[in-house]
């Protein structure tokens, strides 16, 4: 059953985050994990970790919270100078998305079915083996304050990936590539805007011109910077960040620090590979994009991104 969520007040400005109680299936909610990053970063290969870790109860993409990460993500007007109601919305979604029901997983997200191996109408976990919550949906990254506010506790996996990857990535995927379709990108009407990544009066006014390539570039360059003023305004002990890289080549210690980090055994991340009729498609090897992007794709995405690329360590 969902609990309620309480909280202390405080009058003073500039107080430590605001404690809150939440009860889901009968246990308190106590440091949830989240993760983290750009599409296709490698988010839901360590999502779907947790979720055959035990004693979590990991979520991928349910109703309640895509629907909240997208209506904040893509109008963060609407919660600017609304933190507590903003927090309070986001905790009620996840309440919501963590229940384990009579139905078990039938209502569930197919990510999410898929990645906890359910088939039919069984259940992923059962109630009485939940000690922790977590969730990797899409595109949580851009709720990251929000979960920090809603969560004082929280712990998050930040993942980062070479851009240049990620836009291969996002170019052979038809639901990425439907946010640039006119009428559906709102940068002009949302300004700034983080989803994405356009910061300034320059970035506006080149949008229009750029090809998928650079405007997926200039999602990843306004992630990665998101990245950098989350880690800056955050402790050790609440965030941590990992390459995919590093998680690909060297899962066991990488791994190893993240369940430290976590304070919790975590299961060997497992690396799917493309399937013989998606070819095209980023295989899960670092440095695909140099079979699968053209050299003015990649002059494109070094036009918008390029520095940024360098100062994250990808800069050959």
């Amino acid at each position: 059953m969902i609990g309620h969520a309480e909280h202390s007040v405080t009058l003073m400005g500039s107080m430590p985050p605001r404690p809150y109680i939440l009860v889901v299936n009968g246990r308190k909610v106590r440091q949830p994990v989240f993760v983290i990053g750009a599409p296709h970063s490698g988010a839901d290969l360590l999502g779907r970790a947790l979720k055959r870790s035990p004693g979590f109860h990991v979520t991928i993409g349910q109703d309640a919270v895509q629907s909240v990460v997208y209506a904040f993500a893509r109008s963060p007007s609407i919660q600017r100078g609304r933190s507590d109601a903003a927090a309070t919305v986001l905790r009620d979604a996840f309440a919501q998305a963590w229940q384990v029901t009579d139905h078990c997983c039938l209502t569930c997200s197919p990510a999410c079915r898929e990645a906890g191996g359910v088939n039919g109408p069984s259940c992923c976990i059962t109630e009485r083996d939940i000690a922790r919550y977590g969730d990797a949906s899409p595109d949580l990254m851009y709720c990251a304050d929000v979960l920090v506010d809603a969560f004082s506790d929280a712990k998050l996996i930040q993942i980062i990936r070479d851009g240049r990857d990620v836009v291969a990535g996002m170019l052979s995927d038809p639901q990425d590539l439907s946010w640039f379709k006119p009428g559906i990108a709102n940068v002009e009407s949302e300004f700034p805007n983080p989803f994405y990544g356009v910061e300034t009066d320059e970035d506006q006014a080149a949008w229009p011109a750029l090809s998928a390539a650079g405007k997926s570039a200039m999602r990843w360059r306004g992630s990665v910077r998101a990245m950098a003023r989350l880690r800056s305004g955050l402790s050790a002990e609440q965030l941590t960040t990992v390459r995919y890289e590093s998680l690909v080549k060297h899962p066991a210690p990488t791994t190893s620090a993240l369940a430290e980090f976590v304070g919790a055994e975590i299961a060997q991340v497992e690396i799917r590979h493309a399937r013989p009729r998606r070819q095209q498609q980023p295989g899960p090897e670092p440095g695909a994009w140099r079979k699968l992007l053209s050299p003015a794709q990649v002059g494109e995405i070094e036009m918008v991104a390029g520095p940024d690329l360098v100062r994250v360590g990808y800069g050959t």
